[in-house]
């Protein structure tokens, strides 16, 4: 709706996770090198928390387009599936096609295509986004796949990413098998202070606007991270509002006034 009065040729804030948009935090780049490590070494399990919308989705796509040709992926959204579900779905994610649809028949294509992986060279990685929603059940059933070795190697690469309830579940006494072969766990937190101009930055950039604005003051970033704590998702709800708001007002320029506004509606409150 904006977008033309801006001159911009996308909306800059909106909450779909497109990893082309996802900003390097100190933290993010962290948690980046983290997950390329992991898998490279084939360290089996990879554990990655943060708050709601703080980026963990985006990171993880933009994980998949740093991945070479020799790595295979399945990238599960919907943690609410059953333990046959979550067998279905892994094995059709990898493009492996099961004669038999029983969980026991799948389990052992899905061992007969990593051994095959292996042999060519390949890798093979599970994401599992939401993994918080997992239950106690489901998890056990993911620290049977990581059974699937062979010698020295780990033939699946296995990556929880939840919100930090998560980390909460994995402390349960009957899931200390799974806590102990996590090889890497990485806590991403809310962007600093300073980094909230410079992702508003970025993003305006990606969507086109290259340094020509709209423009946001320093009150307005103040008011911003004020409210959004840091928590990106947060911070494109308000920057979006506040473009809308600034688009209705015809100024190009974002101060305290158009921030504040902006949060009492996204609130729910009527701005005067």
């Amino acid at each position: 709706m904006y977008e033309q009065f801006f001159a911009l040729k996308q909306k800059p804030f909106s909450l779909t996770s497109n990893p082309s948009f996802l900003f390097l935090s100190r933290r993010h780049k962290e948690a980046l090198s983290s997950l390329l490590y992991g898998i490279k070494e084939r360290v089996g399990f990879i554990e990655i928390t943060g708050e709601i919308g703080a980026g963990k989705t985006t990171l993880c796509r933009a994980l998949l387009n740093q991945l070479d040709e020799k790595t295979k992926t399945a990238f599960i959204f919907n943690s609410n599936l059953s333990g046959l579900q979550l067998m279905q779905t892994i094995v059709e994610d990898l493009g492996i096609e099961a004669r038999q649809k029983n969980k026991g028949s799948l389990f052992s294509e899905l061992n007969r295509f990593l051994i095959q992986q292996l042999g060519l060279g390949n890798n093979v990685v599970l994401i599992i986004d939401e993994a918080q929603n997992l239950s106690a059940k489901i998890l056990e059933q993911i620290r049977m796949l990581s059974n699937l070795e062979s010698g020295n190697e780990k033939l699946l690469q296995i990556i929880l990413v939840g919100q930090p309830e998560l980390r909460q579940k994995l402390e349960l006494p009957h899931l200390r098998q799974l806590r102990q072969r996590i090889a890497i766990r990485y806590h991403i937190k809310a962007l600093d202070k300073e980094e909230v101009p410079l992702y508003i930055t970025h993003r305006l950039n990606q969507a086109g606007s290259n340094g020509a604005g709209p423009f946001f003051d320093a009150d307005a970033y103040e008011e911003i991270f004020k409210y959004s704590a840091g928590i990106p998702r947060l911070i494109n709800n308000v920057c979006d509002k506040s473009l809308l708001m600034a688009f209705v007002l015809e100024t190009r320029s974002i101060n305290a006034e158009i921030v504040k506004k902006s949060i009492v509606e996204i609130e729910g409150g009527v701005s005067l």
